[in-house]
């Protein structure tokens, strides 16, 4: 890639004047690049291992090492929110605890992100930046935690409960400001492979969870009993996040002395959420929002407690029902860049939709109705959950204009941690009251209105867009044909506002001349930032 293609977002930041490197030959170091010193104005070869191409930012194993850090930002995020998941049958052992409070744990998280969603990007942006958001947030995260462990320690479940909200507080928007960091640094041709890693590094922390977190429980408890055990289980399992917390200080290390030799400006988040924009959403986006936040909660809430479902049910072990519960995030890792690539070579969105949709149903019935191993229904549910990341999310940036995609994204979120707060408890009463069955049936009637909602956005799309997102990829335009009158009507409007008087444009309209010229053209353009961020978003919910 040039060093323009490697800077990614942010202004360009021009040399000093007067500086000997103004013209077009740069003093460079042993690796063959400039450095800025201290002082405004002059430049400094740097030696020894600064001067090495580890420590240079236009070189590859410098932006790899970025890559490892934005990585493992959220690995402990990731590994600690599955923690009540692999152990809920102790949680509710040793905290005496119903099902139903055992599943405020999760939809905890998920309230203070009905909020949140909205302005954890204008946080990052705005008033902390990139750098501290990401130390700040990770923090956050890191100390919920560890009042969630001191609660099971001190067995009070109030004081796990408030570790589990102060969790959720800064969970969501850590995830946003990994992917700040992601486009930051790769933005290009690299973007959607980095976000299809960072997404299996997610899952990969899921999955380990599950596989380790019970073990360790069993060698705590030789040594100490019930709650007590428990608390220490969930603190070991909180050196993650301080992990974590690290490599975020070292990544804010790195991506300051990125900035300064490259001379690019702190990431950003991107679009903003702009409440005056949601009058002017098509039918389809809201439809788009109903498929979702009727379909993930029949996904998250029921791994949530699937553990002693899978016990009870197949009369499995503790460890195995685990191993089961683990099983949707392991094929989720492998299958969603594989889906993401035959989703982009076919497009028709809305049918990918339906048959995620019809799977995540058929996978739900047979652990209702039937005794078939659980493993059969799990790989089911994990697959067409993976195909419906790599269809539905996208579609949101093919029916609005990317100056809208800021608010859309925060509504959709918003309604989706509603959605799932309100299913995990109401999950969680049904199991209490009328056992795992009912909690089944709930399930398939959301499935049912997600199968219905996507119906009807495929009638939508028919009469508004000409079947628009039922097309194949190679007869598709850059945008719905709405959007493409919007964009023409607003690239017009501001070359007749900044035409001068010879007819001379500058440099950013002659920007939008050239886009409204590839949309007459139908030519498919670049829009890898925001289906990447779009499948990001979707696997780390």
């Amino acid at each position: 890639m040039s060093d323009s293609q490697e800077e990614g977002t942010g202004q360009e930041i021009s040399k000093p004047a007067g500086s000997p490197l103004t013209d077009d030959t740069n003093q460079t170091n042993g690796s063959g690049r400039e450095s800025p010193s201290i002082s405004e104005g002059s430049w400094v070869a740097e030696t020894g291992c600064l001067g090495s191409r580890c420590c240079d930012p236009k070189q590859g194993p410098y932006r790899l090492v970025g890559f490892i850090f934005i990585c493992f930002i959220g690995f402990g995020n990731t590994f600690c929110y599955y923690s009540p998941a692999s152990l809920q049958n102790e949680i509710k052992t040793d905290m005496n605890v119903s099902t139903l409070q055992f599943s405020t744990l999760y939809s905890l998280y998920s309230w203070p992100n009905v909020v949140l969603c909205f302005v954890g990007g204008f946080l990052i942006d705005r008033i902390f930046g990139i750098r501290l958001g990401t130390l700040i947030f990770s923090t956050i995260v890191t100390v919920g935690h560890f009042i969630f462990a001191f609660g099971a320690l001190i067995n009070a479940f109030w004081c796990m409960q408030l570790g589990r909200f102060v969790y959720g507080v800064g969970g969501e928007s850590l995830i946003i400001a990994q992917s700040a960091y992601a486009v930051s640094w790769f933005k290009g041709k690299e973007l959607n492979t980095v976000f299809g890693l960072i997404s299996t590094m997610t899952m990969v922390a899921s999955t380990v969870n599950f596989l380790v977190m019970e073990p360790i429980y069993n060698w705590v408890d030789q040594t100490h009993v019930g709650h007590v055990a428990l608390g220490i289980t969930l603190a070991v399992g909180g050196f993650t996040c301080v992990f974590s917390l690290i490599c975020a200080i070292v990544l804010a290390i790195l991506d300051r002395r990125r900035s300064k030799v490259l001379r690019v400006a702190s990431a950003e988040v991107g679009e903003k959420i702009q409440l005056k924009d949601i009058g002017k959403f098509p039918l389809s986006f809201w439809l788009i929002s109903i498929t979702c936040v009727t379909f993930y909660p029949t996904i998250y809430p029921f791994i949530g407690l699937s553990k002693v479902f899978f016990m009870y049910k197949y009369g499995l072990s503790s460890a195995k029902a685990n191993s089961v519960s683990s099983v949707a995030n392991i094929i989720s890792a492998f299958a969603s860049p594989m889906f993401g690539f035959v989703v982009d070579k076919t497009g028709r969105n809305i049918m990918w939709v339906g048959l995620a949709c019809l799977g995540t149903m058929g996978a739900h019935a047979i652990m209702a109705f039937t005794f078939i191993n659980p493993y059969i229904p799990m790989c089911i549910m994990s697959l067409s959950c993976s195909l419906l990341a790599c269809s539905l999310w996208p579609m949101v940036a093919l029916i609005l204009p990317e100056s809208q995609l800021g608010t859309a994204y925060g509504i959709m979120q918003s309604i989706l941690n509603l959605g799932l707060a309100l299913i995990s408890m109401l999950s969680g009463f049904l199991v209490d009251n009328y056992g795992y069955l009912m909690m089944e049936v709930l399930n398939l009637i959301c499935l049912s209105l997600a199968v219905g909602s996507t119906g009807v956005i495929y009638v939508v799309d028919m009469i508004q867009d000409g079947g628009y997102l039922m097309k194949p990829n190679k007869e598709r335009g850059i945008v719905s044909p709405r959007v493409e009158k919007l964009l023409k009507e607003a690239a017009l409007k501001k070359i007749s506002e900044n035409e001068d008087k010879d007819g001379k444009l500058s440099k950013t309209d002659e920007g939008e001349k050239v886009v409204m010229e590839e949309i007459e053209k139908k030519e498919p353009v670049d829009q890898e930032s925001k289906l990447g961020i779009a499948c990001h978003v979707h696997l780390n919910v």
